[in-house]
């Protein structure tokens, strides 16, 4: 069995970007161009931390609903090593963009039923990330509706250093996706993101 990776995500100030080099996650995520999270960065803003990001570590952007030509100037200059949907983005949004970058598209899914999940099963995105549906809230959807999925994915929403070992060995996710579980007081927390780190390479 592969080993669960994991992104540590919403990061916006240097000091973020230290605590992860420290941790080494496989992923960072930087949300570009989100006015209403408090975890907004802007897209200089993006080029200017992942400048100091340690290379073994995959940049990600998340976008909220962006014109394709925000992703595009991120995706060409090598900023963002992956892109991340999270809006309403159409299905033929998705198939365009993955016609202009060869980076891995993952696509989030608001899980509220077992029909959410059907729907993320279909998407052609390379990558499913299910989440709660209000990114960034630190609470799980259901997880009692989860059954089998046969397709990697990212699971996000209420994880925690303290429950990341029974999330990877209920799901087996390719990957787990945290961001205030690592904070505190609204901050990321580097003693957090050290412990959230190790129970995944555990």
């Amino acid at each position: 069995m592969t080993r669960t990776k994991i992104k540590i995500c919403g990061l916006r100030r240097p000091e973020d970007i230290l605590f992860v080099n420290e941790a080494s996650p496989d992923f960072a995520g930087f949300i570009i161009d989100v006015p209403k999270s408090r975890r907004n960065v802007s897209p200089e803003k993006v080029r200017e931390l992942t400048a100091s990001l340690s290379p073994e570590i995959l940049p990600v952007g998340v976008f909220v609903n962006a014109p394709m030509e925000t992703i595009l100037s991120l995706v060409k200059d090598g900023t963002l090593k992956a892109v991340q949907l999270h809006g309403q983005e159409s299905q033929s949004y998705l198939t365009e963009l993955k016609k202009q970058v060869s980076l891995p598209v993952i696509r989030a899914f608001s899980i509220h039923s077992a029909t959410d999940l059907e729907k993320a099963k279909k998407s052609p995105a390379d990558f499913v990330l299910l989440d709660n549906g209000s990114g960034g809230t630190g609470a799980a959807f259901d997880w009692s509706l989860f059954t089998s999925f046969d397709r990697p994915f990212f699971l996000a929403g209420g994880l925690r250093p303290d429950n990341i070992t029974e999330a990877i060995s209920r799901f087996q996710p390719y990957a787990l996706d945290l961001s205030s579980g690592v904070e505190t007081d609204g901050y990321k927390d580097k003693e957090k993101i050290i412990a959230a780190v190790a129970a995944v390479r555990r």
